[in-house]
């Protein structure tokens, strides 16, 4: 049976309660959140979400996969537990925890899951929490690589021309208009624009921000939104941001819908760096 790859708090209290020894849930927060308190038995990874992947290319996806190796078999997953992955709310750490679990699952880890809300849903539901920091044996993990989730720089030159896969880009509105490179200043990348004929769909839309915890819209609401940039369930859509958090987030969430979606883990920040590659860069 596939993993859901969302959980509720209520699912995840439950699954602690009978499967204890079998799950191992990952908190991407900053290190300083995750001091003054976390889910019980939670453990810190906060490199789920900064890992910056120098590149797509087989070299740099040689030297993720080592670097997860030794930092996951250090916090003792192997690769066949229950994983669920968090952070604080879903709107506003630019997809990290989806980020974590596409991470998770790309290296081959099958059981992954996302807490759904984050760790303000798990507060409002009344559940425990900790400051106490758990103890855990190293365990050998060891990477098997699903290709099919991610798209390198080279699938995504070649798709550029090819209308059956959409181009999905969903940064934030600055970004897409061509006025700033990245989500930390304008300037951080080198260029800035958009991959060719790809198609604008804000992340945050795909969630119902305005309520107090935000979470996923249902899957009839994501297509209906979908539709409106030409994404169908018929769709394969490679999904960019800047580095690959906010791509993940909408991964989730269209595959919660069914729809074929693939993550450019580079995501900008690659594809702006290499000049050779290009670029729409119209101030739009």
């Amino acid at each position: 049976m596939d993993t859901k790859l969302l959980i509720s708090p209520q699912e995840l209290s439950s699954l602690l309660k009978n499967h204890s020894s079998q799950t191992i849930i990952i908190d991407t927060r900053s290190l300083e959140e995750y001091a003054v308190s976390h889910l019980p038995s939670a453990i810190d990874i906060r490199a789920l979400f900064t890992y910056l992947l120098e590149n797509s290319h087989p070299e740099g996806l040689r030297k993720l996969h080592e670097h997860f190796t030794e930092l996951l078999s250090k916090a003792g997953i192997s690769g066949k537990e229950r994983l669920i992955v968090y952070e604080d709310s879903l709107d506003r750490g630019y997809g990290q925890s989806c980020r974590g679990a596409f991470l998770l699952k790309y290296l081959g880890c099958a059981q992954v899951s996302v807490l759904h809300g984050g760790y303000k849903a798990w507060l409002a539901a009344g559940l425990p929490i900790t400051d106490r920091v758990p103890n855990h044996e190293s365990r050998m993990f060891t990477v098997h690589p699903d290709a099919s989730i991610l798209v390198t720089t080279q699938e995504m030159l070649q798709a550029l021309d090819n209308p059956a896969i959409i181009k999905l880009d969903v940064r934030d509105r600055d970004e897409w208009q061509g006025l700033s490179s990245s989500p930390y200043n304008p300037d951080f990348c080198p260029r800035k624009g958009r991959i060719p004929n790809a198609v604008w769909l804000e992340w945050h839309r795909l969630m119902n921000c305005e309520s107090q915890i935000p979470i996923f819209r249902s899957p009839a609401e994501i297509r209906e939104i979908c539709r409106s940039v030409g994404i169908t369930s018929e769709s394969i859509v490679y999904v960019y941001c800047f580095k690959g958090s906010r791509a993940a987030n909408t991964f989730i969430a269209l595959q919660e819908a069914g729809i074929d979606a693939r993550n450019y883990f580079g995501s900008w920040n690659e594809w702006s760096r290499d000049f050779s590659l290009p670029v729409d860069s119209r101030v739009i």
